[in-house]
């Protein structure tokens, strides 16, 4: 019995450091790709929208938690340019969840000194969409913690084309030479100008691509891929990704 109780108090101190977040080489800026609501409901016999709706409650989750260990920006791929393909009756219902949300969360959002922005073409998106959303940026706006940001209609690509004719413009109207264009100009001109680039990139539900996101933010992010589909996605599962994170040496192209 005296052998095996160290041994015990061992396991112990693995599983509660597996349980906590260093401080130290804690991620600024966290990116996820929340995916899996649709196989969550279809595993429990539930219409795909019970999914979304479960993942919202998933999303408030993650921000406490990112709140909590003090990471700078969370962002957040809510809705794809291509997502506009799937049923008009699951579109709809996507377009009506930041209402729900703001409406349910914005109070406590408010008192965690958190602060809403968005990145996509945010004209295309619902009036009813874009109204919540606005609201929602309009009360947080003075707020100087986490940085909440919702890819709405978003994708990589059209960041990147969207940018190019920005520059291509003030090329052609003689306000900008071809020889000043270099990426950190160009980062001036992408959705996210302004924030930092992701440091560790998360997506659920065991698919191991980007799917045309942040293209050019996440040039040097770290990946990590879960099996976890996004409504079962915790605290627990976040912390397990953070430390993978500051297991990694980021070099950025150097030895």
């Amino acid at each position: 019995m005296s052998i095996k109780l160290p041994f015990l108090r061992f396991k112990d101190k693995q599983e509660q450091e597996k349980n906590e977040v260093k401080e130290k080489n804690i991620p600024d800026h966290v990116a996820i790709i929340m995916d899996g609501n649709g196989r969550w409901a279809k595993k429990r016999g539930l219409p795909r929208v019970a999914g979304h709706k479960e993942g919202m409650e998933a999303v408030q989750n993650v921000v406490r938690s990112a709140n909590k260990f003090h990471i700078s920006t969370l962002t957040l791929f809510a809705f794809s340019t291509e997502n506009w393909q799937r049923p008009k009756s699951e579109v709809d219902f996507l377009m009506r969840m930041p209402s729900q949300f703001f409406q349910k969360y914005l109070p406590e959002l408010l008192e965690k000194n958190v602060r809403v922005e968005t990145i996509g073409d945010f004209d295309r998106l619902p009036e009813h969409t874009k109204k919540a959303v606005v609201n929602a940026k309009e009360q947080t706006k003075n707020n100087d913690g986490l940085l909440l940001n919702f890819a709405l209609n978003y994708g990589g690509r059209l960041d990147i084309v969207q940018a190019v004719r920005k520059v291509a413009a003030e090329v052609e109207g003689k306000r900008l030479l071809v020889e000043e264009i270099d990426d950190q100009l160009f980062n001036d001109y992408l959705f996210t100008k302004g924030m930092a680039e992701p440091d560790l990139l998360i997506r659920t539900s065991g698919e191991k691509r980007i799917s045309n996101f942040m293209l050019w933010q996440c040039a040097y992010s770290e990946f990590w891929f879960t099996d976890v589909l996004w409504p079962d996605f915790d605290e627990k599962v976040f912390i397990e990704a953070i430390n993978a994170y500051q297991q990694r040496k980021r070099r950025f192209g150097t030895v």
